[in-house]
């Protein structure tokens, strides 16, 4: 069903395509639709969805306000593009046992995550810094166990009975800020090649806060085109953008990410009230493994996840899949 959603937004993207004129590369933004969900790859449990709407200016066309302050900021002031961006996304994270209908203690809590962002992205071609604030509610006000329910409703999958325990609502801030310098090597004609790409980056808010630090290694063609697939946060970062290149272009992909975790609410409870909570453990890894296509306007990303334990007691890694499609009109 999930793969339906994605054929009827190429649909619609190819309609916009076709009713307005072809417009120049740096005349284009970027939309971006990400979906992340653990049935992907046969699992449910702890992260079990998340879902990202998001919209990238071209390069430079950005307004005059965020300008200004990305010319007080000093890793915007060092040259390169400047791009704008807008999301809307939610996460949904349930515990391992969705039949009972009782506190299950020792596993994490139920939540969700409502969220609009807006992004600083600057990019001098080898390096790319992005700024992105992220404000929403967490508990019931993220709407989190409706759509989780319903969506189970729908496609004939039994509900998850415990979100009368979810966490209560709080308003929720972050602020993001991640820094990717990228190595690349052509060794073919064609464009073929191969590049890494270590970057570093943290958190600080009442939703997540945390140090972070990995590298990503791509093989393929037109690698320059962006900077590896978009993700949901937190996550190993990638690019909400991508250059258009003439033909089909390709990469397989790889890479890990350390995070040291001070806060992470779907796991330490409510900030301001006493809710559920678990043990978090304070090192927590991602490694994924991946491909993606880029073809004309579009790029399309296919990513697997693993993720290792987040709190103690916890029965085993988490593992889900990842789905993305970006459109430039």
């Amino acid at each position: 069903m999930r793969f339906l959603h994605l054929c009827l937004w190429g649909v619609f993207s190819c309609f916009i395509s076709l009713a307005f004129p072809a417009a120049a590369e740096e005349e284009r933004g970027t939309y971006n639709l990400i979906i992340e969900n653990d049935r992907l790859v046969n699992t449910d449990r702890h992260y079990t969805h998340g879902t990202r709407l998001s919209w990238l200016s071209p390069a430079d066309d950005v307004p005059e306000w965020a300008r200004d302050i990305a010319g007080h900021l000093p890793p915007f002031r060092n040259g390169g593009t400047l791009r704008i961006g807008y999301g809307i996304g939610q996460s949904i994270f349930t515990p391992e046992d969705t039949d009972a209908r009782g506190l299950i203690p020792k596993d994490r809590p139920y939540a969700g995550w409502l969220y609009g962002s807006i992004a600083l992205v600057a990019d001098t071609g080898q390096r790319l810094d992005s700024l992105e604030l992220d404000f929403g509610m967490v508990g019931p006000a993220s709407f989190a166990q409706d759509v989780q329910n319903n969506f189970h409703d729908w496609i004939g999958v039994s509900r998850s009975n415990g979100w009368s325990h979810q966490l209560e609502n709080e308003p929720g801030v972050v602020l993001y800020f991640e820094r990717k310098w990228r190595k690349l090597k052509e060794f073919s004609a064609h464009g073929l090649g191969v590049d890494l790409t270590p970057h570093v980056g943290g958190s600080v808010g009442n939703v997540f806060t945390y140090l972070a630090s990995g590298l990503a290694v791509r093989f393929g063609e037109n690698l320059p085109s962006d900077y590896g697939p978009p993700r949901i946060r937190p996550s190993l970062p990638g690019s909400g953008f991508f250059v258009l290149e003439d033909g089909f272009g390709w990469y397989v992909f790889a890479g890990a990410e350390g995070r040291l975790i001070a806060r992470n609410i779907f796991l330490d409870g409510n900030s301001f009230s006493s809710s559920h909570d678990v043990s978090k453990k304070a090192l927590v890894g991602d490694f994924q493994i991946g491909i993606a296509l880029t073809f004309s306007r579009f790029r399309i990303t296919f990513s697997q996840i693993f993720r290792t334990r987040e709190f103690r007691g916890q029965s085993q890694p988490d593992r889900f899949g990842a789905v993305s499609l970006s459109a430039k009109f």
